[in-house]
């Protein structure tokens, strides 16, 4: 099962990436236009992803900062979203990489953000709902920009795994 996950933490990063290489190309105004996205623009998405992730690896990890809205803006600068996006990933990865298989097959528990319970949950299921969640609004992203007129790149988990040689073993 790690293999899988240390798959998605890396496809999560290149997608990033490549994300952020074209929402670099959009005028500020665009970048920040509410276009009717759940988190309303380019820039408020991108948050998201980035609050979420926050959010995820403090209950897992028990380590980070954890905002306590799901809309925080956390960065108005898209430099400063980037450099924090990329440093997130980062810690996604070491993340992946500290557990073991005994690890994945564990438990957690945390409270919710919107209404508040505890929550108990075994470990590989949530990393699912994890990498699925970046996937989800990475796409609603993926739309924005073509919506703009931009050439949204390829996110295609097969292309990754043909170019960083995971998952094809």
């Amino acid at each position: 099962m790690k293999p899988h996950f240390a798959m998605m933490a890396g496809y999560n990063a290149w997608c990033n990436e490549r994300i952020y290489d074209v929402v670099a190309q959009l005028p500020d105004a665009d970048y920040r236009a509410d276009r009717g996205a759940f988190f309303k623009s380019v820039h408020g998405t991108l948050n998201h992803l980035l609050v979420a992730d926050r959010i995820w690896l403090k209950r897992f990890s028990g380590r980070g900062d954890a905002p306590n809205r799901l809309d925080a803006i956390l960065f108005e600068n898209l430099d400063d979203l980037r450099d924090a996006r990329h440093r997130e990933d980062e810690r996604i990865i070491a993340y992946i990489d500290s557990l073991s298989e005994a690890d994945l097959g564990g438990r957690i528990r945390y409270k919710t953000i919107t209404n508040p319970v505890e929550i108990e949950q075994p470990l590989a299921p949530a990393l699912i709902h994890f990498f699925n969640h970046q996937t989800h609004h990475r796409g609603q992203v993926h739309g924005l920009l073509t919506g703009f007129g931009l050439e949204a790149p390829s996110l295609d988990l097969i292309l990754f795994q043909r170019k960083s040689g995971m998952g094809l073993a």
